[in-house]
């Protein structure tokens, strides 16, 4: 475990991130996977038939994420005060919801898989390789998020190492395993959802066995598990607000999803095709957000207030210049990242087009995340959560669809445009809300005195 609150800000910070950032980049590879299997091999409709289900998926799981969100900040807070007795509490009870919770989800998954696209309009050549490939992915809910879960507890105590090593045998499981299932074995889509479900049960299985043998505080047993309802409350009152947050951005996401569908299956296509590549492009700076967030959470406990400010300097300059390199590869070799998934020159162009406009801003995304990581680690979600449905529901969603009417001339692109706009408003607020300087006061870990270090103009 790695102690967050002593040494060098920037050099704990990027010694916590890189196998953060490894470990993310692995988790996305998962999806890129499947897409590029069954892209290349099964054909554009089962493409654009995964690529419809992934907004589904992540409305289904994210007030599950926010909330399991809120349960990890509270860990890091109490292992940067050593509190140890409270870590093993908080981690008992994030067991016990994350399980009942991921059950109660699969069901409602899997029975109403095919009334959600209903709901969405997917045209109806593609509404039976959705239904079967989200049915089957829902099916595994339960150990999808027992791996990641223990991987969150980890990386709450300052160990990032370790989830990755989980993560890299997963992922090479997935990789092989979608190969032998579409290519040997001939299972089609189905053969692309078995091989998540399977690799994430064995992920799940390794973390398991590590964490009841190497470390006593984060043994985990069913017969000793108990529920600690005053930490499960404080943990509501941190996750919901991003579980909120996190069932916005999805919901938004099936509101685009519904825009791009009326546009046919090429536009579907390409859009998850560029999707894929977008969300690992932003891999860095969610790693980044996320290694600062556990750093302010361990600082917060430890009262340790003006290496917060210090930390997100560091993550704000870092995360710039990766999304600068990241913005400038895809506007060289957007295309060739495309022909990875398709061939057909339509769903390049689209896919492509989708590329260059929003990666544009991708150094705006990356300065939101880091700010709103900060929040996060201090137990501050409310005022995050609002910004992020005014972003979504005020701005991307309505530019989406104004822009890409007929009349207008603009075609799939004005969808694509509303992204950056409602990221520009999500940087504003959440750094404006930053200088008014309220979330030093929201640690679940109480103090007689809250040290308060003045902040220079500009970054207060």
């Amino acid at each position: 475990m790695r102690d967050l609150t002593q040494g060098n800000e920037a050099k704990q910070i990027i010694l916590f991130a890189l196998p953060l950032l490894a470990g993310t980049m692995m988790q996305q590879l998962y999806n890129v996977v499947d897409s590029i299997v069954v892209g290349r091999f099964i054909g554009k409709e089962a493409l654009a038939a995964v690529g419809a289900s992934f907004p589904v998926i992540f409305v289904l799981i994210s007030l599950l994420i926010g909330i399991s969100t809120g349960i990890s900040v509270i860990i890091s807070q109490y292992y940067g005060a050593k509190q140890f007795d409270n870590v093993v509490k908080a981690i008992n009870t994030f067991y016990v919801f994350v399980f009942a919770s991921s059950i109660v989800l699969s069901i409602l998954g899997v029975y109403f898989a095919e009334d959600i696209f209903l709901l969405m309009k997917l045209p109806a050549n593609l509404l039976p390789d959705a239904t079967i490939y989200l049915q089957i992915y829902l099916s595994g809910l339960i150990v999808m998020f027992g791996f990641y879960g223990t991987n969150a507890i980890l990386r709450g105590m300052g160990d990032a190492r370790t989830p990755l090593y989980f993560t890299i045998v997963a992922t090479v499981l997935n990789i092989v395993l979608d190969l032998v299932f579409v290519l040997v074995f001939k299972w089609g889509i189905e053969g692309a959802a078995i091989a998540s479900v399977v690799a994430q049960a064995v992920g799940f299985l390794f973390a398991t066995v590590y964490i009841n043998r190497s470390d006593s505080l984060i043994h985990f047993s069913l017969k000793k598990v108990n529920f600690d309802y005053p930490i499960f409350i404080k943990s509501l009152k941190i996750g919901l607000p991003t579980g909120l947050q996190q069932s916005f951005v999805a919901l938004g996401m099936m509101a685009l999803m519904r825009i791009v569908n009326d546009f046919g299956t090429d536009t579907i296509a390409a859009y998850t095709a560029a999707s894929r590549l977008d969300s690992f492009a932003a891999m860095p700076a969610m790693a980044f957000a996320s290694a600062l967030a556990t750093f302010v959470g361990q600082n917060i406990g430890a009262n340790q207030i003006q290496r917060v400010r210090k930390g997100l300097t560091t993550t704000l300059a870092i995360t710039a210049l990766i999304s600068l390199s990241v913005s400038v590869m895809m506007y060289f070799f957007g295309r060739d990242f495309i022909r990875l998934f398709a061939t057909e020159p339509n769903i390049i162009e689209i896919g492509y087009e989708y590329l260059v406009i929003v990666s544009s801003f991708y150094f705006v995304f990356s300065s939101m995340f880091a700010i709103q990581g900060l929040l996060r680690g201090a137990g501050d979600t409310l005022f995050p959560m609002f910004f992020t449905f005014i972003a979504l529901w005020g701005l991307r969603i309505p530019l989406s669809y104004y822009l890409s009417r007929p009349e207008l001339d603009m075609g799939s692109s004005g969808i694509w445009w509303g992204i950056p706009i409602a990221w520009i408003f999500g940087l504003v607020s959440s750094f404006v809300y930053y200088r008014m300087g309220y979330w030093k006061k929201k640690s679940v870990i109480k103090f007689d005195t809250v040290e308060v270090i003045p902040e220079p103009e500009g970054m207060q």
